[in-house]
């Protein structure tokens, strides 16, 4: 009895001291690795934020979207509208940079909004082709609206102050450690994709989970049980916009510029993956999914030379992002044959292996 009482003790201590070292150890990765890994990691940070969003809608709720991109832009591009001062000859309300965020993700969320009653009242495959539309507006006014957007050739981005600090190149030395604004944005991210996790798995833990989730399996059953069904999926619809122009925003200062045929189609094919292969419907399996697509063209363009098949672009053998793009889209097929849970259920499922596998005495 007392062994069996102690047991979820035991497991909540070993919980909290990994979480522990975890985040401690991501807090010390500024002091020792290069921009490369850094920046790669902020990309990371980046998809997953937008990845749980789009799982809010997709994987929980049931609501399959293929506009994603179009919120990210909304996101990036709001900032830059809301925080540039209009020195480089582009519109801008010269905001505070806090501000500026804090509004580009509102402004994706009432973009979300004006667009709520039609993802109330379309699902599958319908919703998908509606939100299609989204891309190709978003990208014909992207590459025309050049007194906002820069036109083909983008516009730069303003860097973020707060709290007295600014987010840019200029060092700061932490510990005889220069910092510049990838070393300052990572700590940023890491409060933004904690918030952004926590927040999510507050979402899908409480009623509004439960609903979300009866919506997904049994809609006439939900609408039966007094849930407003439009009303749900417009109100997730919103904070999957929102989530999306977070990721945006992220995206935005990491690249320092913002460049109209990056939120394209294909952007939003990789976020549909990244939820599939991490595992629809948890908040986990979308930083997992997120962290898996964006890292790995990353990877392969790093180690191109010591790789076979693949080859800077213009070379003669596969350009390291559409290597990628093969090697995730196996991945999806791979998961819905075999794995239909995704990475998460994959180590779920090791977990109870490496349990089983202990002698009775120890699993008592």
């Amino acid at each position: 009895m007392s062994e069996t009482l102690t047991r979820p003790v035991v497991r909540g201590r070993a919980l909290v001291y990994g979480w522990s070292a975890a985040g401690l150890l991501l807090a010390a990765l500024p002091f020792y690795l290069d921009r490369f890994w850094l920046q790669a990691g902020l990309f990371a940070m980046a998809a997953a934020l937008g990845a749980i969003g789009i799982n809010l809608l997709t994987g929980a709720t049931g609501q399959l979207s293929m506009g994603h991109a179009f919120f990210l832009a909304v996101g990036a591009y709001g900032y830059c509208a809301f925080a540039g001062d209009g020195s480089d000859g582009l519109a801008g309300l010269g905001l505070p940079g806090w501000l500026a965020a804090v509004l580009a993700v509102a402004l994706a969320g009432l973009a979300g909004g004006v667009f709520s009653p039609i993802a109330g009242r379309l699902r599958g495959a319908y919703l998908g082709i509606a939100t299609l539309a989204l891309i190709f507006i978003g990208q014909h006014v992207l590459f025309n609206a050049h007194d906002v957007t820069g036109g083909y050739n983008g516009r730069a981005v303003p860097p973020l102050s707060l709290f007295g600090l600014t987010f840019d190149d200029t060092e700061l030395l932490v510990a005889q450690v220069p910092f510049g604004a990838v070393e300052k944005l990572w700590y940023l991210g890491l409060v933004l994709l904690v918030g952004g996790v926590l927040f999510a798995r507050g979402v899908l833990r409480g009623r509004p989970g439960r609903a979300m989730n009866a919506i997904r399996d049994h809609r006439i059953a939900a609408g039966v049980m007094g849930i407003p069904v439009a009303r749900y999926r417009a109100a997730v619809f919103v904070l999957s916009s929102m989530y999306a122009g977070l990721a945006g925003v992220l995206l935005a200062l990491v690249f320092q510029r913002t460049v109209p045929e990056y939120f394209g189609m294909a952007l939003s094919l990789e976020y549909l993956a990244m939820i599939v292969i991490g595992g629809l419907g948890s908040v986990a399996g979308a930083v997992a999914g997120g962290v898996f697509v964006s890292l790995l063209p990353q990877l392969l363009t790093r180690y191109s030379d010591a790789l076979p098949l693949v080859s800077a672009p213009g070379t003669g053998g596969i350009a390291p992002g559409e290597a990628a793009r093969y090697l995730y889209g196996a991945a999806v097929v791979a998961v819905v044959l075999f794995l239909p849970g995704g990475l998460v259920r994959l180590a779920a499922r090791t977990r109870k292996t490496s349990t089983s596998d202990r002698p009775s005495g120890e699993a008592r």
